[in-house]
């Protein structure tokens, strides 16, 4: 009775504060004061908070929950947020920002609690909900002192949805330790497209049942953890050939191919009880011709909230990518988005495109292009995330507890063994396992990221280890007879290709120069598994899937890479290919040692 007591006196403070804003501004350095989480927690409770909430907001208020900023340094990376994304949260009432590139757990958590902070001023005081692409660790965002997993096709190849919940439970534990409270992940595209530019390794593999059931374990592990998740991006980019980065793709598949292959993961997702749900920037032909899926009507109200009943969140992907802001601009696209039914714009371009988003959406209310009861059902579903997260009384980190939490030991050999259940076997002509006891000369050599493997190599054998990387992933003709030469004095080659679509011809050609020595030639794909089709004779063959196309990971902290070597020579290979690579290795496909 005592504290059904308490929790009604609360009510009422939150009632007199929202009726007085006078008063609001006097207790908003604690938001607690005014807004309490339901206590029981379920869902109609939940409910009955936000929507009096919401009776007490203004248009602006409301505008500023569905749009989420990305926030900017004041000037380096390892500095904290700028007095810009101090404007966008306490004049615009951003109600949820996106996080890139930040130092350490320790930093991070501070940030974060900076942005709070700032968040807690606001005259309601309404929590924020900090949010990161966190696709395979805490690493994706955070640049040192947390753990790094292989990409989805990696634990695509490990078979293991065992494996895939740890990796999200590890990654969750982290990310909410540092102030996190959403992840864009997991991909629940289907890559069918050998030489998608943008997917690639970042999908668990080519089969619907595969990506399903590897998207719907990641999501029961996040969200064990208390971390919103989103599947993205729907309704599929794994069969497209332009970067929504860069154009405007467009698929061509019927709707059977739709249903069958491409929806199949997202409709997992939300039977696993997906949180929230991110849009493709991609015109899918089979349910609207004319408009990509992230500002068709067609598309996310009538397919997602209609016949797939999905009653989560719905948003956007980043609103500047050229697939949207060089067609629409950034607020008649936001516009556009919300009328077709997402509920948060994701605004990464500048502080003005910030700026134009919010104001836009402003615009489309007050002129009725907007209505309120479409603006209200989209905070709703916001602010039900919040108090369903607690961040009303729980939107701060202790910095000290996240340093200590991220980059555990048991966190760290976790990731090492998921790695090496994830490095694929894919072609052995009697040449590995080396002898790591033997002295040998052994050349690596590659376009990108020579020298850890090189040193990996030194790490773990006794070999006289000798290197040579070109100076792009086209290498020059010249390069390519340099480093043939080189490996003349060697008794066993490593090669390193990487390719983030099709390999270039020029790595092609200096496996085929590598090869032409007579030496033994092991290569292995740091990219996609399909470039040994490019180079089919080579004596052995490994896939890691370790970088994907962006190519700016920290080798000194991607397990995969070590894992590749270690199985060169001679830990057993756990990986199955997630993929088909031609006509010559196909999906399942993975070799082992004999013990």
């Amino acid at each position: 009775m005592k504290k059904l007591v308490t929790k009604v006196c609360c009510f009422m403070v939150f009632l007199l504060a929202v009726s007085s804003p006078n008063l609001v501004l006097a207790k908003s350095q604690s938001s607690e004061e005014h807004f309490k989480y339901p206590n029981p927690p379920s869902d109609k409770a939940n409910k009955g908070m936000a929507r009096r909430i919401i009776a007490h907001m203004t248009v602006k208020e409301k505008i500023g929950q569905l749009v989420m900023p990305v926030t900017h340094p004041q000037h380096a990376i390892d500095e904290m947020p700028d007095d810009e994304t101090r404007e966008i949260i306490q004049d615009y009432y951003a109600g949820s920002v996106i996080i890139a590139n930040k130092k350490d757990p320790e930093f991070m958590s501070k940030y974060n609690n900076q942005l709070q902070e700032w968040a807690s001023k606001t005259r309601l005081g309404i929590p924020l909900i900090i949010s990161a692409d966190l696709e395979y660790g805490t690493t994706h965002n955070v640049v040192q002192g947390t753990t790094t997993f292989p990409h989805q096709m990696g634990i695509g190849a490990t078979r293991s949805t065992k494996v895939a919940e740890t990796v999200a439970r590890i990654t969750a534990k982290e990310a909410r330790a540092m102030g996190f409270s959403w992840n864009f992940s997991p991909l629940a595209d289907v890559n069918t497209n050998p030489n998608n530019p943008v997917i690639g390794v970042r999908s668990f593999g080519e089969k619907s049942d595969l990506v399903s059931s590897m998207t719907s374990a990641m999501i029961k592990g996040y969200q064990s953890e208390d971390v919103i998740t989103s599947a993205k991006h729907f309704p599929g980019h794994g069969n497209t050939e332009v970067d929504s980065h860069f154009g405007l793709p467009t698929v061509t598949y019927d709707r059977e191919t739709l249903k069958e292959v491409h929806l199949a993961p997202f409709k997992a997702a939300i039977g696993a009880g997906v949180d929230s749900i991110m849009t493709a920037h991609v015109i899918i032909e089979a349910i609207d011709p004319k408009l990509p899926a992230t500002l068709s009507e067609k598309v996310l109200t009538g397919l997602l909230r209609e016949e797939m009943n999905f009653a989560g969140i719905i948003i956007t992907d980043a609103m500047s990518m050229d697939a949207i802001d060089e067609r629409w601009g950034s607020g008649h696209a936001a516009v556009m988005a919300l009328k077709a039914g997402a509920d948060i714009i994701m605004a990464t371009g500048s502080h003005e495109e910030q700026v134009e988003t919010f104001e836009s959406l402003y615009q489309a209310v007050e002129s009725g292009e907007l209505s309120k009861k479409r603006i209200n059902e989209s905070v709703e579903r916001v602010l039900m995330q919040k108090l369903k997260h607690d961040l009303f009384e729980n939107r701060f980190v202790d910095p000290e507890k996240a340093k200590e939490i991220a980059a555990q030991p048991d966190f760290q050999e976790k990731a090492a063994e998921v790695a090496r259940q994830s490095i694929t076997l894919v072609k052995n002509d009697n040449v590995l396992p080396f002898d790591k006891h033997t002295e040998q000369n052994i050349f690596v050599a590659g376009v990108t990221e020579v020298d850890f493997v090189a040193s990996a190599v030194q790490n773990i054998s006794e070999a006289n280890v000798t290197s040579w990387q070109a100076s792009s992933h086209t290498p020059k003709e010249e390069e390519v007879q340099e480093a043939a030469a080189l490996a003349e004095n060697a008794d066993k080659i490593i090669v390193a290709t990487y390719s983030k679509s099709g390999l270039p011809d020029e790595q092609a050609q200096l496996v085929k120069e590598l090869q032409d020595t007579g030496k033994p030639v092991v290569a292995v794909s740091l990219g996609l598994p399909y470039d040994v089709a490019e180079y089919p004779k080579v004596d052995g063959y490994l896939a890691s899937y370790a970088i994907d196309k962006w190519g700016s990971d920290n080798p000194t902290v991607l397990p995969a890479l070590k894992a590749s070597v270690d199985v060169i020579f001679g830990a057993q290979s756990g990986g199955k290919l997630p993929v088909t690579i031609e006509d010559m290795y196909p999906y399942g496909h993975g070799l082992s040692y004999n013990k």
